[in-house]
């Protein structure tokens, strides 16, 4: 045997005790891909290609007309506190934050000279009263002519009407709450000289609470004195209702809106004049419809249509859209109450392809 053909015999040999010692790892290398594609294959024969979806049940639902809209809470009342006399503050019974009822007394400014011309007054009355009786019995003697007396009477008159003015002036220097109301910040301190412009203070009355807002003019021969509104504030999740009492008589020119004020209680001052206010006004009420998710209509050419699970299937149906809320839809021909729609993965099905149901949401 020659030389090259012994090396060649080991080189061979060689070969095959590696290729024994790496088959096995080399094997679990190939054929797990094999292996991988078949089960995929297989699962999709097993499966035979169901789409996983959430449904829910269709009901029927009241539904409103309703028009969404911003608004702002307005105070029931509120005036600012001013004197309609100058002078000096002498009692100050005004307390920031304090609910005070009406004809309860705010301050008196300092009236001495008043009172004194009051007092004055009283006694030259009383002088011109007496005058006119001893004119009336000399009168009557017709130790006087008619026109004596008629003087008299007259000076009895004057001096009343003086003192019913003065009476008026003293009156205006105490002032007095004109209706039930939380007072605000105060502007003025005790001793300090005011006169008509000063502003002094204010007075809200926050119950019941006024929403302003406003409508296209579009509804304007829709909405009505008594009509009802949902609403919303800032920084809350409460619902608050309330009834229009008042709708201004013309539509803005700028805006083509129409001004609209309602009436709410608020018995507990959770609504603060000046906030934010999300409005739903309800134009009328349509009684029962259904109502689905805007997500689960699939538009087409000739119209809409959705999906229902019959049988384990996906099952198209035609649907007749009515009034559009912010996310729902209503229905007015192609479903029933109680059939199962697809809400979700509505994209992935196909017609009568079998569907998973993963979630059933009310």
């Amino acid at each position: 045997m020659s030389k090259f053909t012994k090396n060649l015999l080991t080189v061979f040999i060689i070969f095959l005790i590696v290729a024994g010692i790496f088959y096995p790892k080399i094997k679990t290398l190939f054929k797990p891909k094999d292996q991988k594609d078949k089960k995929e294959l297989e699962g999709k024969t097993k499966g035979g290609g169901k789409t996983s979806v959430i449904v829910m049940l269709v009901n029927s639902t009241r539904l409103d007309d309703l028009v969404n809209t911003n608004g702002t809470i307005l105070p029931n009342e509120e005036v600012e506190i001013r004197s309609e006399i100058s002078g000096r503050i002498v009692t100050l019974n005004i307390k920031e934050g304090d609910f005070v009822r009406k004809g309860t007394t705010l301050l008196h400014i300092n009236d001495e000279d008043l009172q004194a011309r009051l007092r004055k007054l009283g006694f030259n009355k009383k002088l011109a009263e007496d005058n006119e009786a001893r004119q009336k019995k000399l009168l009557e003697k017709e130790a006087i002519s008619q026109r004596e007396y008629d003087i008299a009477v007259n000076s009895v008159n004057t001096v009343s009407a003086d003192i019913e003015d003065l009476s008026a002036q003293i009156q205006k220097m105490t002032l007095k709450a004109p209706f039930d109301g939380t007072i605000g910040f105060r502007f003025v301190s005790l001793g300090s000289y005011i006169s008509p412009t000063t502003k002094i203070a204010t007075l809200t009355n926050t119950n019941p609470a006024k929403i302003e807002f406003a409508i296209p003019a579009k509804y304007s021969s829709i909405v009505r004195v008594g009509s009802k509104i949902d609403f919303s504030v800032e920084n809350s999740e409460q619902k608050f209702i309330g009834t229009v009492y008042a709708i201004d008589p013309k539509i803005d020119p700028d805006t083509r809106t129409l001004q609209i004020r309602a009436v709410a209680p608020n018995p507990t001052r959770k609504l603060i004049p000046g906030s934010f206010a999300r409005v739903e006004l309800i134009l009328r009420s349509k009684g029962s419809a259904i109502m689905i998710p805007t997500e689960a209509i699939i538009p087409e050419q000739k119209g809409n249509k959705v999906f229902l699970v019959k049988n384990g299937k996906a099952t198209p149906v035609k649907v007749q859209l009515g009034i559009r809320g912010e996310k729902n839809v209503e229905v007015l021909t192609g479903l029933s109450t109680g059939d199962t729609l697809i809400t979700t993965g509505i994209m992935q099905v196909k017609p009568d392809g079998e569907v998973d149901i993963r979630e059933v949401i009310k």
